[in-house]
């Protein structure tokens, strides 16, 4: 395993646009809307960026092709600027590569910015590119999702009520955030009583298509302590890993978790020195693309075993007032999953839960969090740690 990037990697800077349908914007627009948030955050110059990471999984209308996109939307000539994409850890994944290059000393600043535009276009979504035409025909998120739901549930035993529990506590945290896509309550008879959309998901149990971006600003430790109106957060460590992309097609696979979740959370452990991450993580934003994915997220990432996690929301473990709150900021179940931006809004939010910053969706005490992401479905994953101190 290689070392450890905990003290070696400082978050100086953190930028969030507002999340929905925003028609009246274009993919440079969100991008820039992020980034100039961030830069003030940081305190420093667009000149002093280094390097820069574009997030975006799929592109459209000539936006997202390339690193010139973001050098175009932002003006970053003359330094290295370049596109990653890894399903839906997209964002974390350009975050990984910035983070990297810092600690390498290869940078002494550097910017990651994931962007996806995915409402005004003609599918009015992801678009469905290099499936198999048999195997594939027909299927989506919500169908592919909804058959490991039900695995789950048959398993162990469970009904919709507990899924129903975790799209209430993120709708709840969602209508605390200005910046959320879906800013509304909701009660658990709206959640189990809302139209079918793949059984057993119904309309609450699934996060909506939005258009967004968000930026997350590095530097190395010398420079983060230079820069007095900063607040630096730390990185503790960053676990990414990928397995089979098609994994549900696997005849061992279990339907009831994601292989590449357990063995990111683990490297992000490792890294950061975690033992016990129920215990040692005080918030988590974590990837609800759907109400039971948070909860087989709870399990991969350590925080309760196998078959045991719903109990995590139907108790309040996992409310913001809980022992261990998860979403705070609503998650994609209220911000919606611009896929390219969805993991660096999460660290995002995680930098601000430390630095104290969040208001009434503000989680006491908390010094340490953890950011995630999955995608593929279960082919990819990427996992966050950071901390208060170096």
């Amino acid at each position: 395993m290689s070392d450890s990037m905990r003290g070696r990697v400082a978050v100086i800077g953190a930028g969030v646009c507002k999340f929905g349908e925003r028609v009246e914007a274009d993919y440079s627009d969100l991008a820039l809307e992020a980034f100039d948030e961030a830069l003030t955050d940081a305190t420093i110059e667009p000149e002093q960026i280094d390097a820069a990471w574009l997030g975006t999984y799929t592109p459209a209308y000539g936006w997202g092709v390339s690193g010139a996109s973001l050098a175009d939307a932002l003006r970053l000539y003359g330094r290295p600027v370049v596109r990653v994409e890894n399903y839906c850890a997209t964002g974390m994944e350009a975050l990984r590569g910035a983070a990297y290059a810092v600690a390498a000393g290869q940078c002494d600043i550097a910017l990651a910015l994931g962007v996806e535009k995915l409402k005004d276009r003609p599918a009015r979504g992801l678009p469905r590119v290099g499936q198999h035409p048999v195997l594939a025909y027909g299927n989506s998120a919500p169908g592919l999702f909804a058959l490991a739901a039900n695995r789950y549930m048959h398993t162990f035993g469970i009904d919709r009520t507990p899924l129903a529990h975790v799209a209430v506590k993120n709708h709840a945290n969602g209508a605390r955030n200005a910046k959320a896509h879906m800013q509304r309550e909701i009660t658990i008879e709206q959640a189990l009583n809302a139209p079918i959309i793949a059984e057993p998901f119904g309309l609450f149990d699934c996060c909506p298509v939005t258009d967004g971006a968000a930026a997350v600003i590095v530097c190395r430790p010398e420079i983060a302590r230079e820069l007095s109106s900063a607040e630096p957060v730390w990185i503790h460590g960053i676990g990414s890993s990928g397995t089979s992309a098609r994994p549900q097609w696997e005849p061992g696979y279990d339907y009831v978790g994601f292989r590449a979740t357990r063995q990111a959370s683990l490297r992000a452990y490792e890294q950061a020195g975690i033992n016990d991450p129920g215990n040692e993580i005080d918030v988590a934003e974590v990837h609800d693309c759907f109400t039971w994915t948070e909860i087989t997220n709870y399990e991969d990432l350590g925080f309760a075993e196998k078959g045991s996690g719903w109990k995590l929301a139907v108790d309040g473990v996992t409310a913001l007032d809980g022992d261990l709150p998860v979403n705070p900021s609503g998650g994609l179940k209220s911000f919606g999953h611009p896929i390219g931006a969805s993991g660096l809004r999460m660290v995002a939010e995680i930098t601000n839960q430390l630095r104290g910053r969040c208001g009434d969706r503000q989680v006491a005490g908390a010094r340490r969090g953890l950011a995630h992401n999955v995608g593929g479905p279960g082919a990819v994953s990427c996992v966050t740690i950071l901390g208060q101190e170096p």
